[in-house]
């Protein structure tokens, strides 16, 4: 009589044992689960701050190309070369419109 309640005790032991060791897997599954999550969405910001990053840098030298580009052909250096003001009074009208 006593053997059977001392297997009868065993089996509910080892029925709480696997009980306990399966509660702790599905936890681990759960925080495994919870940090690719998080993994997931850290990724994607990371992704979206770099992306709007390097379009910012982009947009930078476009405008610093297209500045460069702009630049007007006549420099301060060849300006002192050109006819002044004063000097275009004696330039006829329609030489005027040409410069």
């Amino acid at each position: 009589m006593q053997s059977k309640l001392m297997d009868s005790g065993r089996k509910w032991l080892w029925g709480f044992l696997a009980v306990i060791a399966l509660a702790q897997l599905y936890v681990v599954r759960e925080l495994l689960a919870a940090f690719a999550i998080f993994a997931l969405g850290f990724a994607a910001l990371a992704f979206v701050v770099v992306s709007l990053y390097m379009l910012q840098k982009s947009w930078e030298l476009a405008m610093a190309r297209v500045s460069a580009y702009r630049r007007p052909v006549i420099s301060m250096a060849g300006a002192s070369n050109m006819a002044s003001v004063a000097n275009l009074g004696a330039v006829g009208h329609e030489n005027q419109k040409a410069a």
